[in-house]
């Protein structure tokens, strides 16, 4: 039950509401005395509201909310954190490309900036909704709103970020608006420029996500609002609710190529039109031969044709058993001339048109004009989609797990996003979804890469790893047994109560599953992923101020580098930093008793063990890498570092050479 107020009403308060409830355009959102949001009245446009004359003021063209310029500064902030290795929790992790990211998407993105900076050629995601019971990130933008949060007990006892965004919310908007806003500007530095992304959303935020989405992407780059009629709505109201909507913007719309075809079927087109400046009459020779879908004996001679006029100008135009009977010289406005040429005198092999389409051939129809067929590549597809319904969608994910109910909410159909992957990504392409719940893009990226349209697509998914015990507390009665589905399952396997645990296993499920259904070896499709998490750097805190500590201070500190880090772990915190992506192969050898790691064939090479010998620093020099790292404390004085740096100016004077 709802405790009493026991105080006055807020009269004031209640005054905004009547207002919003006349004007509702004119409600705003603003800081209080103490820091924290409330509701407003925007005056200026209330006096406009309530006057027949244009009232004199500032105006532009503008979406904004309250947190918005905090919300670019968090974006752009640096972060001290790496993302470790976990090799247990990997599938053949030697050998996959694929990543699969456990942390803070935020966080995430920043650390992926130099590693995949306009490397991604497609992104899907599925934010939450924010329908008032959804668990949103909550961002450190300032402290004012840190203090905002810990009153209202925002924080969980580990200071973890999710949170209830209810209605009830002073920043029920703005919170959403900035949490999705600095997540899309860091993931559009790491499209390609011909790159897409693919946002799925419901009504409750459609409009603000699109103008968000035209800011940072820009208005221009818009490219549709798909509708997915899922035809399923269980809520009462004045409406039912049938479908979500897939937000659809372009990296460079000036380099988005046509969308390509899903079925390839035939299809056939004109060759001619009307003969005018655009095109001009020319003569062409048909082969006997040359198929002619007229009885037999049918024969055109002179000018012949309604609009598109044809002149035979030498042999006869006569059909016989469907074919054309001799050599004919035709003269009208043919607009495949050079493709014509090509079919019939050379090389039909490599035929194709100006958009890529293969030309299966050329014929004549019944009343003798000439028709091409072409191999469908580049479609149009429609915007509104049916990829099933969201039953549908869930029943075939808990029967990829041998349950008789979904041990996840609302996933979206595997289909749908294997659609998007074969219309717009290319062999080895990589596809993003930092919020990737229960996995389906992974899952659409292997069934795309056995469809024989694509091959070798890769993937990187990112999921902060929600505890289902915390989510169980204060879920929704609608939510509740499809969180008890997923912890009963996942005490099944022996996993952690986490999505993460979810979505990884999903994705074994899937590949096991996909391999025997088409009979595929291990080598034939990349089923595997490294599994990363995120967490604090590698490195103590005197590595980043070692000005404050004195020298009595830096006796104690055995190591600039935390005691509980592998040599993996710094390894892959620098390819974080040097730009390099994280799924190529490496190896590691044993030199004179120290480990040198080999990344991609010398793109790096790096040793951390300490007191390492001249003999070693030669034999790596002598691989010729393109960057060395070693750690700092690997060498005792100054004199041994400076050392290092000769060796590798006589040896490998290209190789880029740092200490961590």
């Amino acid at each position: 039950m709802d405790k009493m107020r026991m105080e006055s009403v807020n009269l004031t308060a209640q005054n905004v509401e009547k207002i919003g409830a006349m004007f509702p355009n004119c409600v705003t959102e603003t800081i209080d005395e103490n820091g924290k949001p409330k509701k407003a009245i925007n005056f200026e446009l209330l006096k406009q509201m309530l006057s027949g004359d244009v009232i004199a003021g500032d105006e532009a063209y503008e979406f904004t909310w309250v947190g918005k310029k905090a919300a670019i500064v968090e974006a752009n902030k640096p972060i001290r954190k790496t993302l470790r290795p976990c090799k247990e929790e990997s599938v053949n992790w030697d050998t996959t490309e694929n990543l699969y990211i456990e942390g803070d998407n935020l966080e995430v993105l920043k650390l992926l900036q130099e590693s995949y900076l306009g490397k991604v050629k497609m992104i899907y995601i599925d934010p939450p909704y924010n329908t008032g019971n959804d668990f949103i990130y909550r961002d450190d933008f300032k402290s004012s709103a840190d203090d905002y949060e810990k009153d209202l007990g925002l924080y969980d006892e580990n200071g973890n970020r999710m949170f209830k965004n209810t209605d009830s919310n002073g920043r029920f908007h703005s919170d959403w608006c900035s949490m999705i806003y600095s997540r899309l500007m860091l993931s559009r530095n790491l499209l390609t420029e011909d790159g897409i992304i693919f946002i799925s959303i419901n009504d409750k935020e459609i409009n603000s996500l699109k103008d968000i989405c035209s800011e940072v992407f820009g208005e221009s780059n818009f490219l549709a609002t798909l509708v997915w009629d899922k035809n399923h709505s269980a809520q009462a109201g004045i409406f039912k609710v049938y479908h979500e909507y897939i937000l659809t913007y372009a990296k460079n719309i000036n380099y988005i190529k046509p969308p390509k075809s899903l079925n390839n079927d035939l299809f056939e087109a004109g060759a001619m039109k009307k003969v005018s400046g655009r095109h001009p009459a020319s003569e062409f020779t048909f082969p006997a031969g040359t198929r002619f879908d007229a009885p037999d004996g049918t024969e055109f001679v002179g000018e012949y044709g309604d609009t598109e006029k044809v002149v035979v100008t030498k042999g006869r135009m006569i059909a016989k058993d469907n074919k054309l009977l001799e050599d004919v010289t035709l003269k009208a406005g043919f607009t495949q001339a050079n493709q014509m040429k090509q079919y019939f005198y050379g090389d039909r092999s490599t035929l194709v048109d100006s958009q890529g389409q293969k030309i299966t051939e050329f014929y004549f129809n019944s009343t003798g004009k000439i028709k091409i067929v072409k191999e469908r590549s580049v479609e149009s597809p429609q915007t509104t989609c049916h990829y099933g319904t969201q039953g549908a969608a869930s029943t075939e994910l808990s029967t990829l797990f041998g349950l008789d109910e979904c041990p996840f909410s609302s996933p979206k159909p595997v289909s749908m996003i294997k659609d998007f992957v074969l219309r717009f990504v290319s062999d080895g392409d990589i596809v993003l979804d930092f919020f990737s719940g229960s996995a389906t893009t992974a899952h659409a990226v292997y069934e795309a890469n056995v469809s024989r349209k694509v091959k070798g697509i890769k993937y990187i998914l990112v999921q902060i790893a929600e505890d289902l015990d915390e989510s169980l507390k204060s879920a929704q009665k609608d939510s509740v047994r499809t969180l008890e589905v997923g912890i009963e399952y996942l005490d099944s396997i022996k996993k952690p109560h986490t999505i993460c645990e979810i979505g990884k296993q999903r994705i074994r499920l899937a590949g096991t599953k996909i391999k025997e259904k088409n009979h595929l070896a291990s080598q034939d499709l990349d089923t595997g992923f490294r599994v990363l998490k995120l967490d604090d750097s590698n490195m103590n805190d005197v590595y980043y101020g070692v000005n404050e500590y004195d020298q009595d201070m830096l006796s104690i500190l055995e190591s600039n580098i935390k005691s509980d880090r592998t040599d993996l772990d710094l390894l892959f915190g620098c390819l974080l930093e040097w730009g390099l992506p994280l799924s190529l192969p490496y190896s590691s050898e044993n030199i004179d008793g120290f480990t040198v790691h080999n990344y991609n064939d010398g793109d790096l090479i790096a040793c951390f063990d300490e007191n390492i010998t001249d003999d070693v620093v030669k034999a790596i020099a002598k691989k010729q890498p393109l960057r060395a790292v070693f750690r700092d404390s690997s060498f005792p004085n100054s004199p041994s570092k400076i050392n290092v740096g000769e060796i590798f100016k006589m040896l490998a004077p290209d190789t880029r050479v740092k200490v961590i």
